[in-house]
């Protein structure tokens, strides 16, 4: 009874078919995106043999969407969230089959890649706010952090198949093979679409784009603590997502492995991030979360400060599960806070605002790592982004309190 009580509240939002419809289309979608990511990322590094275009690549594919985002979640507040879905996922479904088609005919340039990673970057610049916003309207509020934290399982389940199944089909298809089942899995998340019925209707509005969007920037300066979140997105995310870029310039160069060992790597941050999901998946909404979450980036920082200085690979391995769990706590935890304290009508807006900190700040972060890796060393900028995350966390902690009493 117990057992049966825990899945329950563990797996509440399936309850609501039209959540249960989108979280197994997104998560077929995702485990594309995932192979597409793997192979992507092996082959930027195989053309180039350079961190810097790496790094490149990811903010390319990362900078639109901190462009382009406050637009997007005008967007989600004015028009259908499931148009703006659709039309998403049809650029990057063509995206992916573009790609597979150069890597066969061997026309394949990396800046090729970097073109196509920028067009799927705008593409998600609007499809993100769509779908953050979405996700809440499928749900009763008392459970949307639950909501919240299965969709970041299967986010993060899909991270876990989608480099494992990318890890096969690379070694024994060739990238193309990744690239092309990645545009196919996109189908799915298209039905889903197709199929539910959320809640919200879009109001008529006379007010002009730059108002709508003042409106909510003016709607988080107004509430205590919800602009200090949004820059510890920012800050966390250039911080730590380093880690995840530059993991097969730690395979290779630390290791000296191939594919099989960035695919480990990989794949345990990814189930890492499923059992922090889980965590959340099980908690009640209660105050006294953001204190929590950033005690948890005290312990994240220094996994990562561990995986940089450790030449070890099970310990290694043991680091990344870790980090990947006490990130998606954080993360999760975060979103959560911003989510249950902003009503449907601004909720695209809001949550683009959020998504412009959390996602720019992985391509900075990438960028910045990439050139300090060029001119130091990918285990010392691991190391030293996990001095910083602690920092970070004590500053919230100590200095500035408004976040802590979230």
């Amino acid at each position: 009874m117990l057992q049966r009580a825990l899945l329950q509240r563990l797996f509440k939002a399936f309850e609501y078919p039209d959540f249960r419809l989108m979280w197994i289309g997104a998560c077929i979608s995702t485990v594309g995106t995932w192979m597409q990511i793997l192979a992507q990322s092996w082959l930027v590094y195989s053309l180039s043999k350079s961190a810097v275009y790496l790094g490149l690549d990811a903010f390319f594919g990362q900078i639109p969407i901190f462009l382009f985002s406050l637009f997007g979640g005008v967007f989600a507040d004015r028009r259908s969230r499931q148009a703006l879905l659709l039309m998403s996922q049809f650029i990057q479904m063509g995206c992916a089959f573009i790609l597979a088609a150069l890597v066969i005919t061997g026309f394949v340039r990396v800046w090729h890649i970097w073109c196509l990673s920028f067009t799927v970057g705008v593409a998600q610049s609007f499809g993100g706010p769509a779908y953050s916003a979405l996700i809440p309207s499928l749900v009763e509020k008392k459970d949307l952090q639950n909501a919240i934290a299965l969709n970041s399982i299967q986010f993060n389940l899909a991270r876990v198949v989608g480099p494992a199944l990318g890890g096969i089909a690379l070694a024994k298809l060739g990238a193309s093979w990744c690239f092309s089942l990645n545009g196919i899995s996109y189908i799915a998340v298209v039905i889903t679409l197709l199929i539910i019925k959320p809640k919200f209707v879009p109001q008529a509005t006379s007010e002009t784009v730059l108002h709508s969007m003042l409106e909510a920037i003016n709607f988080l300066r107004c509430r205590e603590g919800m602009t200090a979140l949004v820059f510890l997105a920012f800050f966390l995310t250039l911080l730590s997502y380093p880690l995840i870029t530059f993991l097969p310039v730690m395979a290779t160069t630390v290791f000296h492995g191939g594919p099989n060992t960035f695919t480990l790597f990989l794949c345990l941050s990814g189930v890492g991030s499923i059992t922090g999901a889980l965590v959340i998946a099980g908690m009640q909404a209660r105050p006294g979360q953001a204190k929590a979450a950033l005690f948890v980036m005290l312990l994240l920082g220094s996994l990562m400060f561990g995986f940089g200085l450790s030449r070890v690979l099970p310990l290694s391995t043991v680091l990344v599960f870790g980090a990947g769990a006490c990130l998606m706590i954080v993360f999760a935890l975060n979103s959560s806070l911003v989510q249950l304290h902003v009503d449907d009508r601004m909720r695209g807006r809001v949550m683009s605002v959020y998504n412009v900190a959390f996602r720019g700040g992985m391509p900075m972060g990438s960028l910045i790592s990439g050139f300090l890796i060029k001119s130091i060393s990918a285990p010392a900028i691991m190391a030293g982004n996990g001095v910083l995350v602690v920092l970070l966390g004590l500053y919230f902690l100590v200095v500035q309190r408004k976040v802590a009493k979230l």
